[in-house]
């Protein structure tokens, strides 16, 4: 589909044949779809910081998600994929603040500069370091041992994006899962990325969002449920997210 914009007229068009005016919400979210692809591809997310470290994510998900977090003060948040540590570090700075949980990082790899800002920063007190390949059944043990009777647990998976990784974790952290709590499978973006230049065309496919629909249709207990945002005053609906329907939700 291709937009165009008609400055003079305030208007944007689809070769679709649709068009509206520019300042309405039926444009931004034609605006919003495009600027997500643009800017996953431009690496707009790779210039964010948290706390001393970089943090691959989207500002948009990391405010949804410290929505979350705030409403339910879990007990602990299991995080698949470290990296630089930016995200580990902004879940342990949310724990700090609402007074409750702590966090287990599991990455395949945790290299030694990324390891020793995590293990020296000042929330290195609510972090645990797991090395191992997320769907190890070593490895799942090791985080199932982190939880202790009546924890309240979310989960966010964030390594591997390739869909058999992602159903294989959901399929290995979903039993952790509290009721009413969630398990976040992050990226989906890929799907609607095939025609970017850094994308790739089996993405249509090999993606979270694919995987956790898969899942949720064999697993009655759980759905994908977007949060609901506990403040709007516009008439937009929906997430500006690199994250759709990552929001799996346990309902029983």
């Amino acid at each position: 589909m291709k937009i165009t914009f008609d400055l003079e007229r305030q208007e944007v068009s689809t070769t679709e044949g649709n068009s509206c005016p520019m300042y309405s919400d039926q444009a931004f979210n034609l605006i919003k779809d495009l600027w997500l692809k643009v800017g996953w591809n431009q690496k707009y997310n790779y210039t964010f910081s948290w706390l001393g470290a970089p943090i691959i994510q989207l500002p948009d998900d990391m405010i949804r998600y410290q929505e979350v977090v705030y409403a339910l003060k879990p007990d602990i948040i299991i995080e698949t994929g470290i990296a630089h540590g930016g995200s580990l570090i902004f879940s342990a700075s949310l724990c700090r603040l609402v007074g409750r949980g702590r966090v287990v990082g599991i990455d395949i790899e945790i290299r030694p500069h990324n390891r020793k800002r995590l293990e020296t920063h000042t929330l290195a007190d609510l972090i645990t370091l797991v090395e191992g390949s997320s769907i190890s059944p070593e490895i799942v043990a090791r985080a199932r041992e982190q939880v202790r009777p009546k924890d309240r647990v979310l989960v966010v998976l964030d390594s591997n994006h390739s869909y058999d990784h992602v159903a294989a974790e959901l399929q290995a952290y979903a039993p952790l899962v509290s009721v009413g709590s969630y398990i976040v499978a992050t990226d989906g973006l890929m799907r609607d990325l095939t025609q970017a230049p850094r994308g790739q065309a089996n993405w249509h496919r090999d993606n979270p969002a694919t995987a956790a629909a898969d899942f949720v249709a064999a697993n009655s207990d759980f759905v994908i449920e977007e949060p609901v945002w506990p403040f709007n005053e516009s008439n937009i609906t929906g997430n500006v997210t690199h994250w759709p329907d990552a929001w799996i939700k346990r309902i029983r």
